[in-house]
């Protein structure tokens, strides 16, 4: 069944909300309440994953110098914005505004716009540019705003693990759940399902009549989906062996011959070799849409299998961004909730 929704609300919150984009993945240490205009001289520009950093000698609140980081959003958000690799250089001097650290003794701010030279960096003109409706999935997709949050148990915004039906190595996992665990603070990339629900851009392509591509933006490969049903010949990896098949217009997948992969199965939850996932791409009627419906087998961590639901939204076409993680990139990232 084509998706019944109100894409154009959605659509509008990308196009108009480039300052709760930008802020949109920080850390829960951010006081909303406490923004502040500061102004220095960049001593850093990380531009890598998993997220891209600034360092800058500026001011505190007694007016001590003192080397500030600003989080912003990943690579791949940022150049849709107008940001590159080149936007900044150490010694350029900055002035910014963002929300501080809860922690008023710690220097860290996310950030909502910066200047340099009296000009706003990051004024793009990609939001002018069209979004052109998909007729067959192929295209740019993002995941959709308001998504839930996927989370373990006893986490704000929790609402789907705990309805999960766990094995004693899963709920042992969800017991333990640390911050600090996550893969991509050692540079990790889980495979699917974890890979399909991250705040990056996903391409699917059509490369021949027997095979259809799905890329990511900073994804390590792409996944293949072979529509001729092909078996599995390669080894056992994060990303699987996929075949697929159309029901009506939906695209039917089904990957199995996995590796372990931590967070794989989700946030908090690993996967092991007997994963098995079934998913189903359903474009919604006015081609702006993606309903990926994806259930999940893993007797290693699931008592049962799951099924749960995903939005991506149509954007507008462009070249993946691939940028390469960096374990400072990553300790900086961990740092931020440190209270």
């Amino acid at each position: 069944m084509k998706i019944i929704h109100t894409i154009t609300s959605l659509l509008l919150l990308c196009v108009f909300g480039n300052t709760s984009v930008l802020a949109h993945h920080s850390h829960s240490t951010i006081d909303r309440n406490d923004v502040r205009v500061l102004r220095g001289i960049v001593t850093t520009f990380g531009w890598s994953m998993p997220h891209v950093y600034l360092k800058v000698d500026a001011p505190n609140l007694e007016g001590k110098i003192v080397e500030y980081s600003i989080e912003m959003n990943h690579p791949a958000s940022m150049s849709e914005r107008g940001w590159s690799k080149d936007s900044f250089k150490v010694g350029d001097v900055i002035t910014w505004e963002g929300a501080h650290h809860r922690n008023k003794a710690r220097a860290y701010s996310s950030m909502s716009w910066i200047e340099k030279e009296g000009v706003r960096i990051g004024n793009s003109s990609q939001d002018q540019v069209p979004i052109l409706p998909s007729t067959d999935l192929t295209g740019l997709w993002d995941r959709a705003p308001n998504q839930p949050t996927y989370s373990p148990p006893g986490f704000p915004g929790n609402f789907l693990l705990e309805k999960w039906s766990l094995t004693e190595m899963g709920e042992a996992l969800v017991a333990n759940f640390d911050e600090s665990q996550n893969p991509v603070l050692t540079c990790g990339d889980p495979g699917p399902p974890k890979s399909m629900t991250l705040p990056y851009s996903h391409q699917i392509s059509r490369v021949d009549d027997n095979t259809l591509i799905i890329g990511r933006d900073l994804m390590e490969g792409q996944r293949v989906i072979h529509l001729d049903r092909r078996p599995a010949s390669a080894p056992p990896s994060k990303l699987g062996h996929s075949i697929g098949w159309f029901e009506d217009s939906d695209l039917i997948v089904e990957t199995s011959n996995f590796a372990a992969d931590v967070w794989g199965g989700h946030t908090g939850i690993d996967s092991s070799e007997q994963k098995h996932l079934i998913e189903r791409f359903s474009l919604s009627d006015d081609g702006l849409s993606i309903e990926l419906t994806i259930t999940l087998s893993d007797p290693v961590y699931l008592a049962q299998p799951v099924t749960f639901t995903h939005l991506w939204i149509k954007t507008t076409d462009r070249e993946l961004v691939q940028t390469p993680c960096t374990q400072e990139s990553a300790q900086l990232w961990i740092e931020a909730g440190y209270n």
